[in-house]
């Protein structure tokens, strides 16, 4: 990582990256192999370091979940030498204990989208990426701390169930989520986790309760105005969490999402097509002759 490129990549709304004690903004319009992504990145300095803002629903939230450029948004973040990600998003609670304006960092990751593309790779070269912890439990752990020094009522760990969207859940799709052991739900995490793994960048969710779902019956069922009311609530809190996540994060990373690839591999370099290896390679060529 040069000493101009981003300490932190952070993926959520226009509320993170205008606030308070951000200095030196500049924005960037990027343009990658995979299409553009969702916005401009907006860089500028916090506590003293380089970070990266991303808008994932577009400025204005015009994008739905489901036509969202996952892979563009991450691959954005690579090209500026973003290396950890944090993902602030709004999630429903399919726990009694997990209420609504509590934080969870989230351990696991079920993917339950149907119409989304799942990986950079294809079009000639394969790779199987372990996602066994999808999660990087070394950016979660800092994280999680982050979050604890603000106050705000955090839970460690628990099972992210990602749905297509843009609809909410039915009562019965909640509870059979519920019966499977999913702890919180929402729309954007998958494929956006398997993609960072991809790209050798270490990801950790940030994730907003707002909601009970549907299954809860002494509480009404989940509305756009329900989530809205919640995550401005909530700004303050992810605001302050990020600035002391920036302030402890160490320079280097020691965690394994940095050689994800390293054995993920298996097309004979001499079998890939010219114009995939070109397109991938910022993520493959150190492992390539």
């Amino acid at each position: 990582m040069s000493e101009q490129s981003p300490i932190l990549g952070i993926i959520g709304g226009s509320g993170l990256y205008q606030m308070e004690g951000l200095e030196n903004v500049e924005t960037r319009t990027l343009s990658t192999p995979f299409g553009e992504p969702s916005a401009p990145v907006v860089l500028g300095t916090l506590e003293g370091r380089r970070v990266a803002f991303l808008a994932r629903h577009g400025i204005g939230h015009h994008i739905s979940p489901s036509e969202i450029n996952y892979r563009a948004n991450i691959y954005a973040l690579k090209m500026l030498g973003v290396q950890r990600v944090v993902s602030v998003s709004a999630c429903g609670s399919l726990r009694e204990d997990y209420a609504p304006g509590h934080i969870v960092i989230p351990d696991q990751l079920f993917d339950f989208t149907k119409n989304r593309v799942r990986s950079f790779f294809g079009e000639g070269m394969v790779a199987h990426i372990s996602v066994a912890e999808p999660f990087c439990p070394d950016l979660s752990a800092h994280l999680l701390a982050a979050v604890e020094a603000t106050g705000a009522t955090v839970h460690q760990g628990g099972a992210f169930i990602t749905i297509e969207g843009p609809r909410f859940s039915t009562k019965a799709e909640s509870n059979i989520f519920r019966s499977w052991g999913m702890s919180i739900i929402g729309m954007t995490t998958s494929p956006e986790a398997f993609l960072a793994r991809e790209a050798e960048m270490c990801y950790a969710v940030m994730a907003h309760v707002t909601d009970y779902d549907v299954w809860h019956v002494d509480e009404e069922p989940v509305t756009v105005e329900m989530v809205i009311q919640t995550l401005k609530h909530n700004v303050a809190v992810a605001q302050e969490a990020i600035r002391r996540l920036v302030k402890r994060l160490p320079p280097a990373r020691t965690c394994d999402c940095q050689h994800a690839l390293a054995n993920a591999l298996i097309t004979a370099p001499a079998a890939i097509p010219p114009e995939t290896r070109e397109k991938l390679r910022l993520l493959v060529d150190k492992y390539l002759p």
